[in-house]
C-alpha cells in the first residue's frame, strides 16, 4: 500500500543562527535534525497532541527511520522554511517527508523520517499498531494537514 499524503505541507520558518552552523558559517548535519523534531513537535500541538501530555501518559515516538539528502548548504542568517508532509499508513509507521528551503526558493535538503508509536510499562516497550482513539484522531489529522 502506498503512503497517502495530504497537498497541504505543515509549515515551520526558522533562521540559521550561528549556532546551528559549524565554524566555516554553512548549517550543521545535526541542526537539520533539530529543526525535524521541532516541525513535528509543532505539528503536533496544532492537532491538539502535547508531545510532553503524550509521554506523560506513557506514549513514545521514536524514530526507527531518517534520511537526509544535502542538495545545497545553508548559511548563517539564511531564512528557511520546511514543509513537512505525514502519512500514517498501513500499519504502526508515521512517515514525515520534509523539504527545507532557502529563502531564495531553492531546494536546499529533503528529508524522510519514520516513527512509531511504543507505550512503555514494567515489562518494557510495546510498539502499538493504533494507538488510543486521541492519538490515533491526532495522526490522522496531521495527514490531513493544516488546511
Amino acid at each position: 500500500m502506498a503512503d497517502s499524503f495530504s497537498n497541504s505541507p505543515w509549515l515551520l520558518r526558522k533562521i540559521v543562527l550561528p549556532q546551528h552552523t559549524d565554524h566555516a558559517g554553512v548549517m550543521w548535519h545535526g541542526s537539520y535534525l533539530s529543526f525535524l523534531e521541532e516541525a513535528r513537535i509543532n505539528a503536533l500541538s496544532k492537532v491538539g497532541l502535547s508531545y510532553g501530555g503524550v509521554s506523560d501518559e506513557g506514549y513514545e515516538l521514536p524514530v526507527i527511520d531518517l534520511q537526509i539528502k544535502y542538495l545545497v548548504p545553508l548559511f548563517h542568517g539564511e531564512n528557511l522554511l520546511l514543509e513537512s508532509w505525514v502519512s500514517t499508513g498501513k500499519g504502526p509507521r508515521l512517515r514525515w517527508l520534509t523539504n527545507f528551503i532557502k529563502d531564495s526558493q531553492k531546494l536546499a535538503a529533503f528529508s524522510k523520517v519514520d516513527l512509531v508509536l511504543i507505550k512503555k510499562d514494567v515489562s518494557g516497550h510495546k510498539l502499538l499498531r493504533k494507538g488510543p482513539e486521541h492519538i490515533s484522531k491526532a495522526f490522522i489529522d496531521l495527514q490531513k494537514g493544516p488546511d
